[in-house]
C-alpha cells in the first residue's frame, strides 16, 4: 500500500489527507504536527468569535478520524525535530503543508520599539498559541499573555493594513467582555479584553477604498459592534477616483465601497468606541514616547494613475499606544527543502518539489508553501487535490521502496513520543472542564505545559 506523510494539520494538510483517501482505497497517511492540536490556523487563526468559520474544525475532524488516516501531533520536523531526510526513510512520499509561518514587515523606523508588534503576534496570544509571548519563556510586552500587557495603558490603537486580518484585530480590540465570554478564548486574554480601556482604533491602508483586500462580510461586521461607531474620512476617499463613481468595479470591491460610503462623513454621537478607516496613508517611522511606541508618522499617498501610489512629501502623526502591522504572510525555509526566497514558497511543478530544476521523488507541497499567502481557507482544498493527482501520478515508482513496518514504531524508537488522536482528544476534555470550572464554555488550554499534561493524561 502507499503510505503517505502530510506534514501539517491546518486546512491544506487535512485536505490533502482527505484527497488521497478519497482518490486511492489502500492509501494510509500519517498528518503530522509540531502542535499537540490539530487545525492549524482554523485554531489559532481564526478570531475566537467567528463560531461558524471555526465549526469547520468538525470538517476537518472528519478527516483526521478517517479509518486510513493518523494524527501524530507534537512531531516537529527539520533541525530540531525529523530530518527531511528521515521522513522520505520511512514514507513512500511526503507532502509539506506548513504554511506561511512568518509575518512581512513594515522595514521603517521604530519598528522594534515596545508596543510594536505583528498582528500574528496579537492574534497568537488572544487565540492560545503556546508560542505566544508571554507563554512560551519569550519577552512579552510587559508581561504580555499573563496581564494583557498588550492592551496595558493603550488607549488608541493603529492597524497597519487592509484586509481580513486587519479586520478582526480592529473588530476584537472593539469588542467588550460580555461579547468574548462565550468563546474559547484563554482566561487571561478575555480579562485583559475587560480591562481595556481602547477607545479608538484606526485601521490605515496605502492604497483606495476600492483596493482593500478585507470581504465585504467581514467589513460590514464592524458596522454592528456594540456601543462603536465606524467612520471614514470624506476627503481621504475621495481620492480613489472608484468611490466616487464604483459602477465599473468587480461586484466583491463594488460591495465594499457601498459598505464604506454608508460611513462616510461624521460619526454618530454616543458611542464608546471609534473605528477610524484611513486610505492613502503609507507609515514612515513609528515615534517613540518614553520608551515604547507613542505615535505612527504617515506619508500622504496620492493614486499613480497605474494602480499604485505616489508620495505626496506631506506628512501626519496618528497617536496610538499600540501599533499592529497586518501586511502579509511569507513562507519560511524547512531545512532540507529547497526555497524560493523571493516568492517566499517551495519552487514546485503541479505539486512536486523541484531541486535544481529537477523533480525531486516523492516530495511534495500545498497550501500556501506551495502557492504564496494567497486565497481563502476553501482555495486549500483545489490546491490539494492538484498536489495529490500529481503524487498518485507518481504512485507506481514510488511504491517501488521498501518502508518500516510502523513509521511512528520508528520515531518512538528514535526518541519522538507523537500525540495521537487520543491525546487530543483529551485535551478537548481538559479544555472543556477548564471551561466549566471558569463558568464559561470550552477555554483553550493556553502553554505547552498543560497542553502536553493533559495529552499525556489519555496514556495514564
Amino acid at each position: 500500500m502507499l503510505r503517505v506523510a502530510v506534514v501539517g494539520s491546518g486546512p491544506s494538510g487535512c485536505y490533502t489527507a482527505q484527497s488521497l483517501v478519497q482518490l486511492d482505497p489502500e492509501v494510509r497517511v500519517d498528518v503530522l504536527d509540531r502542535l499537540p492540536c490539530p487545525y492549524g490556523l482554523v485554531r489559532y487563526g481564526v478570531a475566537p468569535d467567528h463560531e461558524k468559520i471555526k465549526s469547520l474544525q468538525n470538517t476537518l475532524r472528519a478527516v483526521l478520524e478517517h479509518e486510513r488516516v493518523r494524527f501524530l501531533g507534537g512531531v516537529p520536523v527539520g533541525p530540531d525535530g525529523v530530518p527531511v531526510t528521515r521522513l522520505r526513510e520511512l514514507y513512500h512520499a511526503v507532502v509539506y503543508c506548513v504554511g506561511a509561518a512568518t509575518d512581512r514587515r513594515l522595514g521603517i523606523p521604530g519598528e522594534d520599539l515596545p508596543g510594536s508588534w505583528s498582528a500574528t503576534e496579537f492574534v497568537s496570544w488572544y487565540s492560545a498559541h503556546p508560542d505566544s509571548a508571554g507563554f512560551s519563556g519569550r519577552p512579552g510586552p510587559e508581561g504580555a499573555g499573563t496581564d494583557g500587557g498588550f492592551l496595558h495603558g493603550v488607549r488608541s490603537a493603529v492597524v497597519v493594513g487592509v484586509g481580513n486580518v486587519a479586520v478582526d484585530v480592529t473588530r476584537m480590540l472593539s469588542r467588550g467582555a460580555a461579547e468574548l465570554t462565550p468563546t474559547d478564548m484563554p482566561h487571561a486574554a478575555l480579562n485583559a479584553f475587560a480591562a481595556s480601556r481602547v477607545d479608538l482604533v484606526h485601521m490605515v491602508g496605502r492604497r483606495g477604498p476600492s483596493q482593500a483586500r478585507f470581504t465585504t462580510k467581514e467589513l460590514r461586521e464592524l458596522g454592528s459592534l456594540p456601543d462603536t461607531a465606524v467612520a471614514v474620512d470624506p476627503v481621504e476617499a475621495a481620492l480613489d477616483p472608484a468611490y466616487t463613481d464604483p459602477s465599473a468595479l468587480p461586484a466583491p470591491q463594488r460591495r465594499n465601497v457601498e459598505v464604506l460610503r454608508a460611513w462616510t462623513g461624521a460619526p454618530p454621537p454616543g458611542a464608546r468606541r471609534l473605528i477610524r478607516l484611513r486610505f492613502f496613508l503609507r507609515p514612515v517611522e513609528l515615534v517613540a514616547w518614553d520608551g515604547r511606541v507613542g505615535a505612527v508618522r504617515f506619508e500622504r499617498t496620492a493614486p499613480d494613475g497605474h494602480g499604485g501610489v505616489r508620495g505626496t512629501g506631506r506628512f501626519e502623526e496618528i497617536e496610538a499606544q499600540l501599533v499592529l502591522r497586518s501586511v502579509g504572510y511569507r513562507g519560511v525555509p524547512l531545512e532540507g527543502l529547497p526555497f524560493d526566497p523571493v516568492t517566499g514558497t517551495v519552487p514546485h511543478a503541479a505539486g512536486r518539489v523541484l531541486r535544481g530544476g529537477a523533480v525531486a521523488p516523492g516530495e511534495y507541497v500545498a497550501g500556501w508553501i506551495k502557492r504564496g499567502p494567497t486565497g481563502v481557507i476553501g482555495t486549500n482544498r483545489p490546491c490539494a487535490k492538484e498536489t495529490v493527482m500529481s503524487l498518485l501520478d507518481d504512485a507506481p515508482l514510488l511504491q517501488a521502496r521498501d518502508l518500516p513496518t510502523d513509521p511512528s514504531a520508528a520515531l518512538r524508537a528514535e526518541g519522538v513520543e507523537p500525540v495521537e488522536w487520543t491525546g487530543w482528544r483529551a485535551i478537548e476534555r481538559a479544555e472543556a472542564e477548564l471551561g466549566a470550572s471558569l463558568g464559561r464554555s470550552t477555554v483553550k488550554l493556553p502553554d505547552w505545559e498543560s497542553l502536553m499534561a493533559a495529552a499525556r493524561a489519555a496514556d495514564a
